[in-house]
């Protein structure tokens, strides 16, 4: 099996070489380039195409979430993971990461084996939340001042079972809590959610939570 190529942006150097050394500490990993501002990581992803991109926000010439936009938007057929990177826990930011196409965020301060397990489960195809940070992100966002009311027509596609199901995920929910709450099995959470991703063209639970917030129908 070849290993996941798994490339950094971020404008502190230190922090890059100690990823780097971190990623060729694993056997399973390969690192295959840091970019120091938004414009270079953009560049290095259409040359090397690496599997993984772990993506600071604020970054000099264009920030991380323009750069993630703009990889996805050029990316072959099998597009990077991007794992978006935050010192700040009430970082709204991260959740326009999020729309642009993010499959996770972690704290700065993550310990190396969390950063490692999040590389290999954002490659496999899973979403991934710092767990400490995911709450206070949404607070903070619901806190804002609301202005409009709740856009309800965001998810009227949905059944009324697949609105339950998205207003549990919405709330940051595990499958398995979500399959107490609802009173259904595991397999048939999943089965949902999948559902309501594809009717919502969302390409995961990440930006399931994003869209709920910014249309305010989760409070």
């Amino acid at each position: 099996m070849n290993p996941v190529k798994v490339a950094i942006a971020d404008d502190q150097v230190l922090f890059c070489s100690g990823i780097q050394m971190l990623i060729e500490s694993q056997d399973d990993l390969q690192f295959v380039g840091a970019a120091y501002d938004g414009e270079s990581i953009v560049a290095l992803a259409s040359q090397v195409q690496p599997d993984v991109i772990l993506m600071d926000i604020r970054m000099p010439i264009r920030d991380g979430i323009e750069a993630t936009a703009l990889i996805l938007a050029n990316a072959p057929a099998n597009p990077p993971r991007i794992i978006v990177l935050t010192t700040h826990q009430r970082d709204t930011a991260v959740l326009s990461a999020v729309n642009a196409g993010a499959s996770g965020f972690l704290m700065k301060d993550a310990t190396p084996e969390f950063l490692l397990a999040a590389i290999r489960a954002v490659h496999s195809g899973k979403s991934v939340i710092a767990p400490s940070t995911a709450s206070a992100l949404v607070q903070d966002f619901s806190a804002k001042p609301q202005v409009q009311p709740a856009n309800a027509a965001a998810i009227a596609a949905l059944s009324t079972r697949e609105k339950e199901i998205f207003f549990l995920a919405a709330k940051g929910l595990s499958t398995g809590e979500i399959a107490a709450a609802a009173f259904v099995s595991e397999s048939t959470v999943k089965s949902h959610v999948s559902s309501i991703l594809s009717k919502l063209e969302l390409s995961s639970r990440l930006q399931l939570v994003a869209l709920a917030y910014s249309n305010r129908l989760v409070e």
